[in-house]
């Protein structure tokens, strides 16, 4: 049963959309889970997704040049069960949560959530050098999905202390789940979240919608160096997007991932 645990908080991201789809699949893991070692149910679940292939760079990518070679930290890179969280059909949609009573500006919660949406815009303006997005009005529709709102702490339980951990607040989370489209054959596509707290002051928003931003695009790990964005603790002084960033960037998508791939 351990075994199985583990499997499953691995994928614990997935979402199907195609309920018929998600019994079969499902029923296959489950013989596959009880009758096979652990090594051995990983390389037959592989044969219900689609093989790993990369993707054409997109055009702002093929263009991108380092002359300096400053280098990336394409080895901090996390893996997702489906490979690189590569985004394969462009532009990349996404949702940014807004005010709704635009015509009273004068209430200081609306001036607050405009000042908000001003940092996150000025992030996703600079990210946009580099991959191509758009703004959809329908979340249902959106790629990535920006929400004005306090991540969530994750307390877990401590079996050995029998005490709940409760981790310090954070300000941003970037999470990711996978879903299938309904096409013929299905293809696997993936979804990003965003949170970012509402009581972060202008440039901290700024800050932190950058760094979430470089996760959503696909940059799943963080830099040991200040200088980057995705510098792996939050600093006093603004990090802009680096070289190093855009070349971790462009690094992650030349390589095979499953996603935006038809199943077998």
């Amino acid at each position: 049963m351990q075994r199985m645990t583990n499997i499953f908080n691995q994928r614990k991201g997935f979402l199907w959309k195609s309920p018929f789809l998600l019994g079969i699949v499902w029923m296959t893991m489950l013989i596959i889970f009880w009758v096979q070692p652990l090594n051995a149910q990983r390389d037959d679940l592989e044969r219900f997704l689609p093989p790993l292939h990369p993707h054409p760079l997109p055009l702002t990518l093929v263009e991108w040049r380092d002359s300096k070679d400053s280098g990336d930290y394409f080895d901090q890179i996390s893996l997702s069960p489906a490979g690189y969280l590569i985004w394969s059909k462009f532009p990349i949609k996404f949702y940014l949560d807004r005010p709704t009573n635009l015509n009273d500006l004068a209430v200081a919660s609306t001036r607050r959530f405009r000042q908000w949406v001003d940092a996150v815009m000025e992030a996703i303006s600079e990210w946009q050098d580099f991959l191509p997005l758009l703004e959809v009005k329908d979340p249902q529709l959106a790629d990535i999905v920006i929400e004005r709102t306090e991540p969530p702490l994750d307390a877990s339980f401590d079996s050995e202390t029998r005490q709940l951990k409760i981790p310090r607040a954070r300000s941003a989370q970037t999470s990711y789940n996978f879903y299938l489209t309904q096409d013929s054959p299905p293809i696997l596509r993936h979804r990003m979240t965003i949170k970012i707290s509402p009581s972060l002051s202008q440039s901290s928003i700024l800050s932190a919608s950058r760094h979430e931003l470089g996760h959503g695009l696909g940059i799943w790990g963080h830099s040991d160096q200040k200088t980057d964005a995705l510098y792996f603790s939050q600093v006093r002084s603004l990090s802009p997007i680096s070289v190093r960033d855009v070349n971790t960037l462009k690094k992650i998508y030349q390589q095979p991932t499953r996603l935006g791939w038809k199943l077998p």
